[in-house]
């Protein structure tokens, strides 16, 4: 079983590869390898019992996802994008790797002829508009953002390149992940791990939304879990549509705050400060967030029980040590 993770340099890639490592499996098969692309160099995964490579891979050009998508590879796990805000702000980027990334990836599997696994990270931003709650398996996509609109488009496309026999595809449009380890990145969601880890670091943090405001969250552990299991998937129970929504939970910002003043005491969250930013609150104003993704839960994804979980996970995985 030889896998590729584009966009295995980010948290979720380099977490799904540890956990591969750990696991030797995939889909019933021995790993033989594993491939980490990603558009800079993304960092080795140590003690790993089979082969690991490194590579640096940009989607956004044809010629670079040729040499990193071969006749070996079985699994592509395609993670690489930019994120909504980035997104929003450069238009021409958003398309040129979300969508035309996307496309350049199953342009090449099919030029291979292989028909590999193709796990697709979609975004609840595809969702948005005039839709009515709740948001079931078969509510119509109406992003309300570049980021979701793109994201929407690569579900279209592993949706038709599956049809055709092209790719085994399948596609989760993701929660958002939090608490996510490292530094605050260019998603309008960013705040939404940054209001808790940084406080748990002991250091300040904004809060740009009101303490009401309502979102669906799961952690990078369930994620990475779902991932795997996503891939394990048999082609025949997807059915007609291969993307469906991750499993999540909803919860309020105050809730978040609750629930790591629960598991880590008082002193973090008196080192959130609230202080609106518009430009964030026009984004994040169009994300739904009343979710019911019956799909993937029949077919054994999962969700967190508790934010204090997430808060758990956080501090036992991710949290720098003194």
């Amino acid at each position: 079983m030889n896998i590729l993770i584009i966009g295995g340099g980010g948290v979720v890639g380099q977490k799904l590869a540890r956990k591969l490592t750990e696991r030797g499996t995939l889909r019933g098969q021995a790993i033989s390898k594993i491939t980490l692309a990603d558009v800079v160099d993304p960092a080795m995964i140590e003690g790993a019992p089979f082969a690991i490579e490194t590579t640096t891979c940009d989607i956004s050009d044809a010629a670079s996802v040729a040499k990193t998508v071969t006749a070996e590879t079985n699994v592509i796990y395609l993670l690489a994008a930019i994120v909504s805000a980035h997104a929003e702000q450069d238009f021409d980027a958003g398309y040129a790797i979300n969508m035309m990334g996307t496309l350049n990836v199953l342009n090449r599997c099919r030029e291979l002829g292989t028909k590999p696994v193709v796990v697709f990270t979609s975004s609840i931003a595809v969702y948005g508009g005039e839709v009515p709650d709740p948001i079931i398996d078969h509510t119509f996509l109406n992003p309300q953002t570049s980021y979701g609109a793109q994201k929407a488009i690569g579900e279209l496309l592993i949706n038709d390149f599956s049809r055709k026999g092209f790719v085994d595809g399948r596609g989760f449009r993701l929660p958002t992940i939090s608490v996510r380890p490292g530094k605050p990145n260019r998603a309008a969601s960013s705040f939404m791990s940054s209001i808790l880890r940084e406080p748990l670091n002991g250091q300040e943090a904004v809060c740009p939304v009101d303490d009401d405001y309502l979102h669906y969250y799961l952690s990078p552990r369930k994620c990475v879990e779902n991932l795997i299991k996503g891939a394990e998937i048999p082609a025949e129970d997807l059915g007609m549509n291969r993307c469906m929504m991750m499993p999540g939970r909803m919860w309020s910002i105050r809730q978040l705050v609750d629930a790591m003043t629960a598991v880590a005491g008082p002193e973090p969250a008196k080192l959130i400060r609230w202080e609106a930013q518009p430009e964030i609150k026009e984004i994040v104003k169009g994300w739904r967030f009343d979710l019911r993704p019956e799909k993937a839960i029949k077919l054994g994804l999962t969700a967190d029980e508790s934010f204090e979980d997430n808060i758990r996970y956080y501090l036992e995985d991710d949290k720098p040590q003194a």
